[in-house]
C-alpha cells in the first residue's frame, strides 16, 4: 500500500473551555459547539483516509499526559491548547518530547486580539499554526496534518522522533 493510502491515526486535543463552544463568546468563537467541530473532523478524516479520536480537558496535566503517551498510538496530533497556548511551557515540552508532528489550530485569529495572546509558547513545538479561520481551521488543520504525517521522513524528523 502506497504511504499516501494506509490508513493513519491522529489524535485531536482540546484545551481548556473548548466545552463550552457555542455559548462562549459567540462573538469571537462562533455558534458551533465542539460536537460540531468534531463532527466536521469525523467527516473530513473520512475523506483523507485518516482516523481521530479526539481529548478535551480543561486541565493541563491531563493534557501533557495524553500528548506524552499519543506516540504510542498516533501519527500526529492537532491540537488547540486555548488559553494554555500563551502560558503553557509544560505543554510545549510534551509536544518536543512525544516526537510527533504537531499542528495547532484556533478559532480565533490571535494576533487580532489582546497582546497577551500575541505570543505562542506552543506553536514552535508544532509544524505549522493555522488560527483565525473559525470552525475551518481544525478542518484545514486537520488536512495538513494528514499530509505532513504521510511525506517521507527526512533525517530531521527522524532524529526527533528517537528524542
Amino acid at each position: 500500500m502506497k504511504p499516501s493510502q494506509r490508513k493513519i491515526k491522529l489524535l485531536v486535543v482540546h484545551g481548556p473551555n473548548l466545552q463550552l463552544l457555542g455559548r462562549r463568546e459567540v462573538s469571537v468563537y462562533g455558534k458551533s459547539t465542539l460536537k460540531d467541530i468534531n463532527t466536521d473532523l469525523v467527516r473530513e478524516a473520512a475523506a483523507l483516509n485518516v482516523e481521530v479520536d479526539f481529548f478535551q480537558s480543561n486541565h493541563e496535566g491531563e493534557l501533557v499526559d495524553k500528548i506524552g503517551t499519543a506516540a504510542d498510538a498516533y501519527a500526529g496530533i492537532l491540537i488547540n491548547p486555548a488559553a494554555y497556548t500563551h502560558t503553557s511551557i509544560a505543554i510545549r515540552d510534551a509536544l518536543l518530547g512525544c516526537g510527533l508532528p504537531a499542528v495547532e489550530v484556533h478559532l480565533s485569529n490571535i494576533y487580532q486580539r489582546e497582546e497577551f495572546r500575541h505570543k505562542s509558547l506552543t506553536a514552535p513545538a508544532c509544524r505549522a499554526q493555522i488560527a483565525g479561520f473559525g470552525r475551518d481551521s481544525y478542518r484545514l488543520g486537520l488536512t495538513g496534518l494528514a499530509r505532513i504525517v504521510r511525506q517521507p521522513a527526512s533525517p530531521v524528523r527522524k532524529k526527533r522522533r528517537k528524542i
